[in-house]
């Protein structure tokens, strides 16, 4: 009997629940506010927001993954006795940069300007809210509606950049200690500074309409000088080889690996410095000229070091690559692709003579830091003035080739004399500094028995043994029963 009743009841409670929504269902309905245009604009204006700053945060991590692709192109390219100092201060130099750009020099970077000169807040970040909306969206300097703290950390990776180049031109023979307090200063204050007159808007270079999309100026030219300037101080590498040859690399394989990690990594430097998704033709052009610029100037290295050479050489088809991206990083957004691949294979041609220039000069520059980076930025910076696109350029103006006369080559040219003016100025006043105190180079002692060794007290490859060093061990184990006992445990 029960068992047929509860089935009635279900039935009964179904019935009256239907009820009461057919009868209030029309009344809630009523009571909520229609959609407006108002409302409508404002849906979309945070939608938008939430893809851009799903775009910048995850180009910022491709930019950030570029410390893993600098690391692993230096331990490849340098000797094996100083790869563990290498990847070492690759590591740290991330750590100590995202410290000093939090207290300093994201401030200096993108503050209040003072002048066009220097930014003087937002210094901690303290002025920002806790959720980082500043006022006027964004941060001072910068015309984005993006939360703060998110370009905060796409800047932040690119800070990192500019050290990790110069620490590839003074591989192997810096002291550690040195290394800290350079890679401080630079994320401090030389960079930043840099940064400020370039890519803050109210920067004195911005306002000129300076055109430097991505950083081949920004990033590229200050690492590239500054790097030259350490190694020059620095003195050459023990027991190099003869002026002209360079040093056998280490380990191609690792080197080839970093160089297509920072290839991949570019299409965070580049396309993500459009903060945002608002314009997808511009993504597409800026991540196509990246593309072509990488492949022209790989050829181009590799086949002109080939035709003087005879041999297909990896070393400098990577450096050609390499060189193809720095160039094209300024002016990936104002030029068309035919330019992108000028511009590639003008670089992979730089390449080549840079290094032997650098090498004339008897400077040991273990990476070619500064043929990659300072040399083709330079290039990169002047290709705007000489190939920009006026439907793309800042200020409407064409390049001197495409009919636009001296204009934008003219701020293009007093850029870049005044950026490496400066950032050649204060490295010679920070190395030398560092030099007159005696910090800069690693001890002598670290020349005779290699910094890995007198430095951190270990080897790249701790369980590979020179023959004689292993005959020697085997000789110690057989004296040693125990030893034998243990490991047959």
């Amino acid at each position: 009997m029960n068992k047929n009743i509860k089935p009635l009841y279900r039935l009964l409670a179904l019935a009256i629940g239907s009820m009461v929504f057919a009868i209030f269902a029309p009344t809630v309905v009523q009571a909520a506010d229609p959609p407006t245009l108002q409302s409508l604009d404002s849906t979309t204006k945070q939608l938008q927001i939430s893809i851009d700053t799903t775009w910048v945060l995850l180009t910022g991590f491709l930019v950030f993954f570029m410390q893993t692709g600098f690391s692993m192109l230096e331990a490849g390219l340098l000797r094996q006795r100083g790869v563990v100092n290498a990847l070492l201060e690759n590591f740290v130099d991330a750590a100590v940069t995202i410290l000093v750009w939090w207290g300093i020099g994201f401030g200096i970077a993108f503050g209040t300007s003072a002048g066009g000169f220097i930014g003087t807040d937002t210094f901690f970040l303290s002025q920002l809210p806790i959720d980082g909306a500043f006022p006027s969206g964004g941060v001072p300097g910068i015309a984005s509606n993006l939360n703060a703290y998110t370009l905060f950390f796409f800047q932040f990776a690119f800070a990192a950049t500019a050290s990790t180049i110069t620490t590839g031109a003074m591989a192997g023979r810096t002291d550690f200690v040195a290394d800290l307090i350079y890679s401080a200063i630079m994320g401090a204050f030389s960079y930043p500074l840099i940064v400020h007159w370039v890519w803050n808007a109210n920067g004195w270079l911005a306002k000129m309409s300076f055109h430097d999309f991505a950083g081949s100026a920004v990033v590229h030219t200050v690492g590239g000088w500054t790097a030259i300037v350490g190694a020059y101080l620095l003195g050459s590498r023990p027991g190099r080889t003869p002026w002209g040859t360079l040093p056998p690399a280490h380990n191609l394989g690792l080197a080839t690996l970093g160089t297509m990690i920072l290839w991949f990594g570019w299409y965070g430097f580049n396309p993500g410095s459009t903060l945002g998704t608002s314009n997808p033709g511009l993504i597409g052009l800026v991540t196509l000229n990246t593309t072509l610029g990488a492949g022209a100037g790989a050829l181009a290295g590799m086949l002109f070091q080939y035709f003087r050479s005879g041999k297909w050489d990896l070393v400098y088809c990577l450096n050609g690559s390499l060189a193809g991206l720095v160039g094209i990083t300024a002016g990936c957004a104002f030029v068309a692709p035919w330019a992108a691949v000028l511009i590639g294979l003008t670089g992979g041609i730089l390449v080549v003579l840079g290094i032997d220039f650098i090498e004339a000069m008897h400077i040991d520059d273990p990476v070619s830091a500064f043929a990659v980076h300072g040399i083709n930025g330079m290039m990169g910076t002047l290709a705007v003035g000489l190939f920009g696109q006026a439907e793309l350029t800042l200020n409407k103006k064409a390049g001197l080739f495409l009919g636009g006369g001296f204009d934008l080559l003219g701020v293009q040219i007093l850029g870049l004399v005044a950026i490496t003016a400066f950032t050649v100025a204060f490295a010679f006043l920070m190395f030398g500094g560092l030099k007159a105190i005696g910090r800069l180079r690693v001890d002598s002692e670290a020349d005779k028995i290699g910094i890995d060794a007198y430095e951190h007290g270990a080897t790249v490859w701790p369980d590979v043994y020179a023959v004689e060093e292993f005959v020697e061990e085997q000789q110690n184990i057989s004296k040693n029963p125990r030893i034998n006992a243990l490991e047959g445990e």
